[in-house]
């Protein structure tokens, strides 16, 4: 046993002291210990649940020979960061969190750890953690939110939650209306109920094989998470027992197939910079450019909010990411010979997976789009490309050109936007947000979710260098690259030049001429950093595009 490092010897005799100083007994310290990571905090509502998850974990555990031994992970919630300086912490919290965990699995000498994450950077934080230690691992997350229900029993959600104010600013809601979104577009514990970026990453969690059959979709009120939890303590031991590594499971064709899924359920364009960050801590490289390789053969097979009406829930109920797999995997757009946490191969795990209900889980022979729901986009403003959720963009917006609304901050464009200064047409441009220049790459869910909220989804586009949230729809293009604050073409834009959109065609034009451009380039001067001391100025310092996963070098 790895354990045997802080335990076996008279040498290890000051170790032992201190575990019996924790109340452990000689029968418990000399079985293995496991590392039990829970995010479990009272200020985010995917994490206020994590303490029973934590407390089932446990006892799978010890029901199948170990000693469970908790530690905490920090979480940020997104949506209560939201339009302020605080989302500024939300990317950066996911190396915060790899990195500490890393010195607390490293530094106690665990012999296995089981991670339990729920939210939007707390589930990748952990992925890469679990990568860079690789000792047996696996995951159990708290699960999604239930949809709410508004007073004349329209089913909600967060997004809608989001563009309530906008249409309130608008003038189509009053504040009855806001309020009636506000006390029921989140009506449970449980990471927000559409596929949105928690949601998002605890499904390719499973897709990848680093999570049971369940850990995407069950809901976080449901009996069946407390099992799910309790099954996933007792399968860490099995993997000890059999030394099967996060390494051994998260190879090159399991990121490939987590991409796949990827496209397949619609996910967050989130995806695009934590998969390439995960990959990376396990020795693998995944280019941006491969997206749309994958996006080309992939059928978009869910609509669940913001791209449509359904929910978590519905996933669940359909059969989850496990049926969604299967029909892939029916296509033979699937490695299935790849090992997962559960010691057996995809095709093992796939066995008897069936669409439970085709509204939900489109088949095969009847996709939303043939291609997948994200789509890098490369041109002269973005070199080193961009992401769209395109699943969530109007059919009217795939192919767009307008005169650029331009702004240095998101501040300085939601206020814009709620002024009413945005028209039909228009493309805005909100720049020097990205990892560096922001710092930290805030989320772009206000803006837009003001401009749907207004009734401008169909007819304006918005690109930055910042990021979206899962929960943003329309043609919102983000993670443009290089960004701003490094010199990138989106640095150059003047108000009223015109940009050209082909999501189609892949492509994203600053229709300027290249000697003007050389012009600006050569007067271009980078701007005072916005923050100059603590941990954000730290990572400013370090961290590298988007296009690369915004990964600390």
């Amino acid at each position: 046993m790895r354990s045997e490092e802080i335990k076996k010897g008279v040498e290890r005799a000051p170790n032992r002291s201190l575990l019996f100083a924790l109340g452990l007994t000689e029968e418990e310290f000399s079985r293995p210990l496991i590392g039990v990571v829970c995010s479990y905090n009272e200020i985010v509502p995917g994490h206020m649940n994590l303490d029973k998850i934590a407390e089932a974990v446990k006892a799978g555990i010890r029901a199948a020979g170990g000693t469970p031994i908790e530690f905490p992970a920090i979480a940020v919630c997104d949506g209560i960061a939201m339009g302020h300086v605080g989302m500024k912490y939300s990317l950066v919290s996911r190396d915060l969190i790899a990195d500490s965990t890393e010195a607390m699995a490293i530094a106690h000498q665990f012999d296995g750890l089981v991670m339990i994450p729920n939210c939007d950077k707390n589930v990748p934080g952990l992925l890469m953690a679990a990568a860079r230690v690789n000792i047996p691992t696996i995951f159990c997350s708290g699960g999604p939110m239930l949809a709410g229900h508004l007073k004349d029993g329209r089913r909600t959600c967060l997004s809608h939650m989001f563009e309530a104010v906008g249409a309130y600013k608008a003038g189509t809601i009053d504040e009855q209306g806001v309020l009636d979104y506000e006390e029921n577009a989140c009506p449970s514990c449980g990471s927000c109920s559409g596929m949105y970026t928690a949601n998002s990453m605890n499904c390719l969690t499973e897709a990848i094989g680093m999570g049971l059959a369940g850990n995407g979709t069950i809901p976080a009120p449901l009996s069946a998470r407390i099992r799910l939890a309790k099954k996933a303590g007792m399968q860490v031991m099995e993997l000890v027992r059999k030394n099967i590594r996060p390494r051994d499971i998260m190879t090159a064709a399991a990121f490939h197939n987590a991409e796949t899924v990827d496209m397949a359920l619609g996910c967050s364009t989130n995806t695009m910079l934590h998969l390439p960050a995960i990959a990376h801590e396990a020795g693998v490289t995944i280019s941006l450019d491969a997206a749309n390789a994958i996006s080309a053969k992939t059928p978009n097979l869910c609509h669940l909010a913001p791209a449509g009406d359904t929910f978590m829930e519905d996933l669940d109920r359909a059969g989850g990411v496990r049926a969604v797999m299967a029909e892939l995997a029916e296509a033979g757009l699937l490695d299935t010979s790849v090992l997962t946490c559960t010691g057996k191969t995809l095709a093992e795990n796939l066995e008897g997976a069936k669409n439970l209900d085709e509204s939900i889980i489109r088949p095969l022979s009847d996709p939303y789009s043939k291609t997948g729901g994200i789509a890098v986009l490369k041109g002269n403003l973005a070199p080193d490309g961009c992401v769209v959720k395109q699943s969530a963009v109007a059919k009217e917006m795939m192919v767009h050109e307008g005169p650029a609304r331009v702004f240095d901050s998101e501040d300085d464009a939601i206020a814009a936007i709620y002024d009413r200064k945005i028209n039909p047409g228009d493309v805005v441009v909100i720049r020097y947000e990205g990892p560096k220049g922001g710092p930290g790459m805030r989320e772009m869910l206000n803006p837009t979710s003001a401009i749907c909220g207004m009734g401008l989804g169909e007819s304006v586009a918005l690109i930055t260098d910042g990021r979206f949230s899962g929960a943003t729809r329309g043609a919102s293009i983000g993670h443009v690259s290089p960004e701003a604050a490094s010199g990138g073409p989106i640095g150059l834009v003047e108000e009223g030049d015109l940009i050209a959109i082909d999501i189609p065609g892949n492509t994203i034009t600053l229709k300027v001429d290249e000697a003007t451009l050389a012009a600006r380039k050569a007067a271009w001067v980078c701007p005072e950093p916005k923050i100059k001391t603590g941990y954000l100025a730290r990572y400013a310092k370090m961290v590298s595009s988007a296009d690369k996963g915004a990964i600390l070098e």
